[in-house]
């Protein structure tokens, strides 16, 4: 006869979870969720996807730039790119909404490009040099 005391017990307490998805969930702090990049911080040294367990992050090179792509979809949010960017181009941020159905997988991509500055003297093309790496060195 004890599950009954405990069973009025637990409905006069309420629920004890969230509502969620009927509900806003509360989402900590240093939640690591979805990757987004700032094309404009990053110096190109691909180190984003070395670091990378998933092989979530590829860059490909263009006649206009570093082509950046990360697929949500493999990304197992480790922070490993975040960690190791010196510019922090890579961060992570809080956003966990990432549910899809199933025909959507290849969908779930963000694309950047880095576009490629120019020698002054030459002409030849070369990844630009970012503020924030510049501010990290000096």
């Amino acid at each position: 006869m004890s599950f009954l005391k405990v069973l009025f017990n637990n409905l006069f307490a309420g629920p004890s979870t969230e509502a969620f998805p009927f509900g806003e969930a509360t989402t900590p702090e240093a939640l690591r969720g979805k990757v987004t990049f700032d094309a404009g911080a990053c110096v190109g040294c691909l180190m984003c996807e070395h670091v990378c367990p998933a092989g979530a992050i590829r860059f490909d090179e263009g006649e206009d730039g570093l082509h950046f792509m990360i697929w949500h979809n493999t990304c197992v949010t480790c922070g490993l790119c975040a960690h190791y960017c010196v510019t922090k181009a890579i961060r992570l941020s809080n956003d966990w909404r990432l549910s899809h159905v199933q025909i959507e997988k290849y969908a779930m991509t963000d694309h950047a490009t880095v576009p490629w500055g120019h020698c002054t003297s030459c002409g030849t093309r070369l990844m630009p040099v970012a503020d924030a790496l510049m501010r990290h060195a000096y």
